[in-house]
């Protein structure tokens, strides 16, 4: 890994194919967005994408390694300060009990980097690693493996896969993941739980929902798993205090909702007693989701004179410059509004982020203010989204339309092996606010050879 590595503009790899390739793959996706997007997470009612990005596959090579060190320096950081679960708990202030299932006792170890994914915005051309999503409930997998891979599909059919290749199902490296790091025997019946009580875009249906995830049960047979796919409210425990899910007791647990947010049930509870009897090996511990706190970036940047001088240039390059939002902090706050953004240490989605730039200054001051108040929050230098030409499709009338938008990559690490990414892509008008709530549009990447 080079800490200087020379980043090639973001869209390059796009401008380097052939016109004419360029030109077939956008019509044919164009033509294809209704089964391509057939059931894809989305709240854009007027966009959908002609192609997907494609990202060079050296530079995506080097992304992955920037992103497993600056994790395991994240990890580094949090043992520094604490050695267990419930010690770091208390040092971030998370409330006893808000995060579910955690066990208070259990030491920070390698395991909890067994599955995460940072979001990450070009910004003038380098990658700014804006947070970390470290758990087994990392959104957006099945939707970006899904449509790289029938994009993949509609170029295969016109040849137009010779310059350009999917990147690796992270679908996949996540069931070896779950295979290996639980060692797992061949045919084990894993369950995987999600929360269909959760805001999330299909499960206003949650039959359907679940039916539409059949083909992972497929898939996962090829790596040696029976898996069981249902909400969490169904689960229960039998005599042995052995998790049960659909009739039968299961091996293990792909924990697939977010521990702070889960609505409680029987199931959760059952889940928490197969826990604490010690019948359930769980992909991965509820401790995985303390990691991705964004205090964490603040320790890291405090602990720089700690770091080897590699760490230290990786660190300032990519992790936007973080600090707890105190009220030691509120005369630079309101002093350099442009350039900085107020953020829940504990949040995701995008849910109570202010930015400065988009706020009046009694707006901005007042938000602050509130955010000091209530504690929790972080304070994190602005990185503005570089903007890339991509290619869409108006829904209404079906014309395809070039528009420079911003976007994220987020790629997705299992048992701290790279694989595929979700790219999260801005649309015509929209603004610099990357998440699903606000309508973007998600992907997977395409690389080049």
């Amino acid at each position: 890994m080079d800490p200087n590595y020379a980043w090639p503009p973001a869209g390059q790899p796009w401008s380097d194919l052939p016109e004419s390739t360029r030109t077939a793959m956008v019509a044919s996706g164009a033509a294809a967005w209704e089964q391509i997007f057939h059931g894809r997470a989305t709240y854009n009612r007027q966009w959908r994408l002609a192609r997907p990005p494609v990202v060079g596959a050296d530079a995506f090579r080097e992304l992955n390694e920037v992103c497993d060190r600056i994790a395991q320096l994240i990890l580094e950081a949090c043992r520094r300060r604490a050695a267990t679960a419930g010690q770091l708990r208390r040092l971030l202030d998370v409330p006893e009990g808000e995060t579910r299932l955690l066990d208070e006792d259990e030491p920070l170890h390698d395991g909890l980097l067994a599955a995460f994914r940072p979001d990450v915005l070009l910004s003038d051309g380098v990658p700014c690693i804006v947070e970390y999503n470290i758990d087994s409930s990392l959104g957006g997998a099945f939707d970006a493996d899904t449509v790289i891979h029938r994009y993949a599909d509609l170029y295969r059919e016109q040849g137009l896969l010779d310059r350009v290749r999917p990147a690796p199902s992270l679908l996949d490296q996540r069931f070896v993941a779950i295979r290996d790091t639980l060692g797992l025997a061949d045919g084990a019946r894993v369950a995987l739980l999600m929360d269909l009580d959760a805001d999330y875009p299909g499960l206003e249906d949650p039959e359907t929902f679940l039916r539409i995830l059949d083909p992972l049960a497929d898939r996962a047979k090829h790596f040696g798993i029976d898996l069981v796919i249902a909400g969490i409210a169904d689960a229960g425990v039998d005599a042995g205090q052995r998790l049960v899910v659909r009739g039968a007791p299961v091996d293990a647990l792909f924990r697939l909702f977010v521990p702070n947010r889960v609505t409680p049930s029987a199931g959760l509870d059952a889940v928490a007693a197969a826990l604490a009897a010690g019948t359930l090996p769980m992909f991965v511990s509820a401790a995985a989701w303390l990691l991705g706190n964004k205090l964490n970036y603040a320790w890291l940047w405090a602990d720089l004179d700690q770091l080897s001088e590699a760490d230290r240039t990786l660190v300032r390059r990519y992790v936007p410059h973080t600090v707890a939002l105190t009220a030691d902090q509120l005369d630079r706050a309101l002093a350099d509004q442009a350039d900085l953004v107020a953020k829940p240490a504990g949040g995701s989605a995008g849910h109570g982020v202010l930015i400065g730039r988009e706020l009046s200054a009694v707006a901005w001051e007042d938000g602050v203010r509130a955010a000091i108040d209530a504690g929790g929050n972080i304070l994190q230098r602005y990185h503005h989204a570089d903007r890339v030409p991509m290619d869409f499709v108006r829904i209404e009338t079906g014309e395809t339309v070039t528009a420079e938008v911003p976007y994220s990559l987020a790629p997705y690490l299992f048992d701290r092996t790279g694989s595929g990414a979700l790219a999260r892509v801005g649309y015509p008008g929209c603004d610099e606010v990357l998440n699903l709530a606000r309508g973007v549009l998600l992907t997977g990447i395409l690389l080049t050879p």
